[in-house]
């Protein structure tokens, strides 16, 4: 059986989305939340297209925050396919807000999202290649693929730190930090 594969253009995705006032903070602006609740719809259409199966959400790496969106911008969720491994799959996502009156754009956000598709049982299924079809593909697929090596490798990393925490008793670590240790605690 000869492996599929498909190109980046077939499952780029954009949705977009009116900014309404209950999507709105205390400030007046839009949650940051509804944000990355769109990003996580965009990210989930752009990878099941171009798996052609369900796919989860399993980590999101990191979510920039560069300009507040607004209630009446109407914000577009731009998302392609990144990277695919066996059965992951990365999303970059860009929003672009538009505010319609003063007929201006402004690149809000970006993050990136790590998928995996699944079968009925939840269990991984593989992906279709992915065919890079100019130079920004080529390089976005290698950003991510560092991006993927870098985040595995701190996360050992955190682990073994946190591994060495659980099993020390020095309060020391505490010296410098915005706390202070109960003196119940202390004995």
């Amino acid at each position: 059986m000869e492996k599929e594969y498909k190109p980046v253009s077939f499952s780029k995705t954009t949705i977009t989305e009116l900014m309404v006032p209950t999507y709105a903070n205390f400030g007046g602006k839009v949650h940051g939340g509804t944000i990355l609740s769109l990003m996580d719809k965009a990210a989930y259409v752009c990878s099941t297209k171009h798996a052609g199966a369900y796919c989860v959400t399993v980590s999101v790496d990191g979510v920039d925050f560069l300009r507040p969106v607004e209630v009446g911008n109407l914000v577009s969720l731009h998302a392609s396919v990144n990277y695919v491994g066996r059965s992951s799959l990365i999303i970059g996502i860009k929003a672009v807000a538009e505010d319609i009156r003063e007929r201006t754009e402004s690149h809000t956000n970006t993050s990136y999202f790590s998928m995996v598709a699944v079968d009925a049982n939840m269990k991984s299924v593989q992906v279709p290649g992915l065919v890079l079809e100019n130079s920004e593909d080529v390089r976005r697929f290698m950003k991510s693929k560092f991006r993927k090596e870098f985040r595995l490798k701190k996360k050992e990393e955190l682990n073994e730190m946190i591994a060495k925490l659980e099993s020390a008793t020095d309060l020391n670590y505490l010296d410098k930090e915005n706390c202070i240790v109960a003196s119940t605690l202390k004995k």
